[in-house]
Parts: structure tokens; C-alpha cells; sequence
């Protein structure tokens, strides 16, 4: 199984259980739905109830109905199975585009080798492991052939 990062457990809501999540994952629409399987801390869980609430994303999970059933997780990265996100044919996620060459002018320019959220939602792609490029500068994504173009900007790599 391939765990996917959608988030990160921040804190409990009331007593009843009831965890706020902050996440800038890009499907939350195919993620927080009543009935999938998300893992924290290796445990795994079954989504009871999904809600929005001050720009969290607000869960209870099933046969948890108190605060102290899960409050010793808080802080913890919440993840789901990679299997269980039905995307379409033009939907990527941002795991896809790791060790993709990254091209500029028809000329590779290095590997994705990861990638990083700010707290604005910016996104970064970070090529060879040091160099960093915005998001906001991919002209193409091609991930059948591992191909990402970028917009074409002087001294950027």
C-alpha cells in the first residue's frame, strides 16, 4: 500500500471525539468521505462524518465517541491509501510528479525530487534535492513519458 499525506491532525474539537485536520491536499473531495480508511500513526480509521469548519477539515471517526480515545495522536500526519482516491485521467497528485525530469527550453534540467507547501498555499517543486521551482511555472505535465516543461525563465536552473 502506498500511503498519500492529505493532512495533519491539529487538535481535537469538543469531547465527543470529533479531530480538526489542516490540509492544502488538492482532492479533499475524494478523500474525506464518510466511509473511507485514513491512517494516523500506522492506526488505521473509518471516516464517520466529514464538515468544514474556520478553514479545517473537521472528521469523527467510527468507535471513537471521546476525546481521550484519540487525543494522544494529535500532532500526527494523516494519510490515505493511494488506491482509494479514484482520479481521473487529467488529475494528478503532487506524489505523481516525483522523479519526473523537469525540461526548459526542450532542455532537462534536473529530477523532481520532492516537493513543499507554504503556509500562503504555495507550492514548491524541489528539483535535485536544492533547487526550488513554483508550481505556478509548469507549462506541462506529461506523466506517461515522466516529462514536466517549464515556463521558459531566465536563470531559473
Amino acid at each position: 500500500m502506498k500511503k498519500i499525506y492529505i493532512g495533519t491532525y491539529v487538535n481535537t474539537h469538543g469531547i465527543k471525539g470529533e479531530i480538526r485536520i489542516k490540509s492544502v491536499f488538492k482532492y479533499k473531495d475524494k478523500v474525506f468521505i464518510v466511509g473511507n480508511t485514513i491512517y494516523i500513526n500506522d492506526k488505521e480509521f473509518v471516516i464517520n462524518s466529514y464538515r468544514v469548519h474556520k478553514g479545517y477539515d473537521m472528521i469523527t471517526l467510527k468507535g471513537i465517541d471521546n476525546i481521550n480515545d484519540i487525543i494522544e495522536l494529535k500532532g500526527n500526519d494523516v494519510y490515505i491509501d493511494y488506491n482509494s482516491i479514484n482520479l481521473s485521467k487529467d488529475e494528478y497528485l503532487d506524489e505523481d510528479l516525483l522523479n519526473c525530469k523537469v525540461y526548459m527550453k526542450k532542455i532537462e534540467k534536473g529530477i523532481v525530487t520532492g516537493y513543499k507547501y507554504f503556509n500562503n498555499n504555495k507550492k514548491i517543486l524541489v528539483v535535485d534535492k536544492n533547487k526550488m521551482v513554483p508550481f505556478e511555472l509548469i507549462k506541462n505535465i506529461d506523466l506517461d513519458n515522466k516529462k514536466i516543461l517549464l515556463e521558459e525563465v531566465d536563470g531559473l536552473l
